[in-house]
């Protein structure tokens, strides 16, 4: 049984004390006051129109989208005008009275087809509704940058950082505030995915024209989707077959050789069964070395994609949607002499995955109860890789498979919901890593034990999540999930978010929480192979465990006669325990261990500030400034987290024509100065001189543009990332000598190639 300290059992016990109170405080009200629920339907076939838009008339700011069925929920504002205005694409616009308490079903009409439409206005990407902080990247966001994968989604946001990981193997990363991607949830259609051994590539594994959205949440989010989240969670939604283009391809090219091919096809099977297949094929054969140091810039890399999803939609309540999905990649990097099939003493790197994926989602929703419904949720993932960094080897599969059962109703009114469900998940490393070298006083025993890292977890879990939601301006969420780890014992994961409206347009948010995870300290660390130095990992490491506090100011308010955006917000992540991986107290190994429990300390301190605007007509803007302050004691002494930079700044500008026939996007990312390990070969750090002995790498900024133009069914767009050209120099230390022990390819903080220019063709039809 784990002990919590001080922090976790007040938050705890405030938890529980709240959610007493504001459930003891569910009793009928009066029904003027009573927040008003309905359902919106298609008037000529009476089925669910979900997505759309439910606003009162007297506060438009207050508003609700209706889920898969067409439900709602929406807080009565004070004062007596009662009538709603229901707003959906490809529908007629009503407004219809809501008085008292009764149960709404609203018809719409739909309207004649549409030809070109001028968009008089966007919703904000940061969510006045949500109890979270949440920011939302739109399909249309997406198309503002090349998006060939979710790697490149965030290009044109400024919460999320991608960085590359080597100078060899191409893998990406993200970062949410200031920690690795590791610590951030990433569900896919809200279900955790693209987990465990999959993090060193998984940003490559979901092709951008199938995304639909991303959510980004920052802080704790809900205990419904698990124990992991510990800075937040990216969410993506990938197209809905009943909502989807009937036919979108997309193809791609850039100058570096690089192509990519999509095609996503959509359609109803019958009035109640719909399909969607997406289809997603990228190649780079071309050996492109740019800065002439014998090493290729990126690898050469080839992969087939394609998931196919299937959604049935009853009409009596029952919604069931299934999908399978199919992954194969390639990739080869290394000097440019080597060859697979014979290496020929060159150093080179290559990796093979092959993952399958499946998923069944039901749910059930009580006819004449929308706010009351009972889902099923399970999936399973087989990922299978084999990857070579020079005479270094590491193989490895993960088999997943997790359950969660939910159930959904109210305490009274709909202003008291909850949710309650069990889980479980069954997680079953094989894992081989082998550096290529015997050691002649060890064992068949110990070399295999040393070699083998095979883990199997299996965690049944309960979870409750009470939100309450008063008619005006409150929301709270309180959640407590309890978990039994077969390795590690009970758990116990404690969430609050609370979202608090002091005005009009002002938005409050507070979130505090706790997380865990067990780490995979060679996946999450695969950079540091492309490098002479020698993994050192302790044999028992402990779960990762943090707490999470922070939450945001947002204000909305008009500039220039149009509608605008400022948010702030500050996150404090403290560990009790993390697996640090040590890379200044010996450059010839990488020491990774677990946090020093004798007074070690690590933390990440994240700031942001972010104002967008509209000037003029059809010119977007958004700039914001990020403070990172994440630290970690390494052998007794608190040091920066390397390749974090301290300070980022984000300008993003986009114009739009009228009918969006011409589109114009123009960003600017500037980095602070960040922290370097020190190359083997070397000294180490000099332990107690503080940070003065650290090299870090300069300032620098990279500036992206896209120009596209839209016709009647396709686009044609093109494209400059790092118009400036610029470079790291020297990106792999001891290049001329790969297999010697100065050999560094890890400390990657610029660009690599340089300037990248592309184009490409999209095509629908709706």
């Amino acid at each position: 049984m784990n002990s919590f300290p001080g922090p976790g059992r007040l938050l705890t016990a405030a938890s529980f004390v709240l959610g007493s109170a504001l459930a003891a405080a569910a009793q009928t009200p009066d029904a003027s006051t009573a927040p008003v629920r309905g359902q919106v339907l298609d008037g000529s076939t009476n089925s669910p129109v979900p997505g759309a838009v439910v606003r009162w008339l007297s506060a438009p700011t207050t508003a609700a989208t209706t889920d898969d069925q067409g439900s709602f929920s929406l807080a009565r504002p004070m004062g007596s005008d009662a009538r709603l205005i229901i707003n959906f694409l490809g529908y007629l616009p009503d407004t219809v009275q809501a008085p008292g308490s009764s149960y709404l079903r609203i018809p719409l009409r739909r309207s004649a087809e549409l030809g070109e439409v001028t968009v008089e206005g966007r919703a904000p990407s940061y969510s006045g509704l949500t109890p979270t902080n949440t920011q939302v990247i739109t399909s249309r966001d997406l198309t503002k940058s090349a998006c060939c994968n979710l790697a490149e989604s965030f290009e044109t946001n400024a919460s999320v950082e991608v960085s590359t990981t080597d100078a060899v193997s191409g893998a990406k990363q993200i970062q949410l505030l200031g920690l690795d991607g590791a610590y951030s949830l990433l569900t896919i259609d809200n279900q955790p995915a693209l987990r465990g051994l999959a993090s060193p590539y998984r940003l490559g594994y979901l092709a951008g024209p199938w995304i639909e959205s991303i959510d980004i949440i920052k802080g704790m989010g809900s205990v419904v989707n698990g124990y992991e989240s510990i800075s937040g969670q990216v969410n993506v939604r990938l197209k809905e077959p009943d909502k989807a283009e009937r036919l979108l391809f997309n193809a791609y090219g850039n100058d570096l050789g690089k192509f990519d091919i999509n095609l996503n096809l959509a359609t109803p099977i019958s009035k109640k069964v719909s399909t969607a297949l997406l289809l997603h094929t990228d190649h780079l054969g071309r050996r492109v070395d740019r800065n002439q140091d014998g090493f290729l810039d990126l690898p050469l890399a080839t992969q087939y994609n394609l998931f196919n999803k299937w959604k049935y939609l009853s009409g009596k309540g029952l919604v069931m949607e299934v999908g399978v999905g199919a992954l194969r990649e390639t990739r080869q990097g290394g000097q440019l002499g080597y060859r697979e099939e014979n290496p020929g003493g060159f150093y080179g790197t290559t990796q093979e995955t092959n993952r399958y994926t499946g998923y069944a989602k039901t749910s059930y929703t009580w006819p004449g109860r929308p706010y009351q419904s009972l889902g099923l949720m399970l999936s399973g993932t087989d990922h299978d890789f084999t990857s070579r960094y020079g005479v270094r080897t590491y193989d490895g599969t993960q088999r997943t498979g997790q359950a969660t059962l939910l159930f959904q109703s109210i305490i009274g009114t709909t202003a008291h919901t909850y949710r309650a469900g069990l889980s479980f998940l069954h997680d079953d490393y094989r894992e081989v890593y082998k550096t290529g070298f015997t050691y002649p006083t060890e064992t068949p025993a110990q070399r295999y034990a040393r070699e083998h890292r095979n883990r199997l977890e299996q965690v049944p879990g309960a979870f409750a999540e009470y939100t309450y939601q008063n008619s005006r301006n409150l929301t709270v969420v309180g959640g407590l999930r309890l978990d039994r780890h077969n390795l590690y014992g009970w758990y116990l994961t404690p969430r609050l978010n609370v979202k608090y409206d002091p005005a009009k347009n002002t938005v409050l948010r507070l979130a505090a929480g706790r997380g865990f995870r067990t780490a995979n300290p060679i996946a999450e660390n695969s950079g540091m192979l492309v490098s002479s130095r020698e993994f050192v990992i302790s044999p028992v490491l402990r779960p990762e465990t943090a707490w999470n506090v922070g939450g945001s100011f947002t204000q909305y308010f008009n500039a220039f006669g149009r509608p605008g955006t400022f948010i702030t917000d500050y996150y404090h992540t403290e560990f009790q325990n993390q697996v640090v991986t040590d890379p200044y107290t010996n450059p010839e190994q990488l020491i990774i261990t677990n946090l020093d429990v004798t007074g070690g300390r690590s933390y990440s301190r994240s700031f942001q500030a972010e104002v967008q605007v509209e000037p003029v007509k059809g010119l977007h803007a958004k700039a914001a400034y990020k403070y990172l302050d994440v630290k970690t004691t390494y052998n007794g002494e608190l040091l920066p987290k390397v390749l974090t930079p301290r300070h980022r700044l984000f300008l993003n500008l986009g114009y739009a024509t009228a009918f969006d026939k011409w589109r114009a996007d123009f960003t600017v990312q500037g980095f602070g100065k960040r922290p370097l390990a020190h190359a083997p070969g070397g000294e180490g750090h000099l332990h107690g001189s503080g940070e003065s002995t650290l090299s870090f790498a300069p300032r620098y900024a990279l500036l992206n543009t896209q120009l596209t133009r839209a016709f009647k069914r396709f686009e044609v767009y093109a494209g400059v990332e790092n118009l400036t050209n610029y470079r790291q120099r020297n990106p792999i230390q001891g290049a001329y000598a790969p297999f010697g022990p100065d050999f560094d390819a890890a400390m990657i903080w610029g660009p690599i190639y340089g300037r990248m220019t592309y184009a490409g063709l999209r095509f629908t039809i709706n």
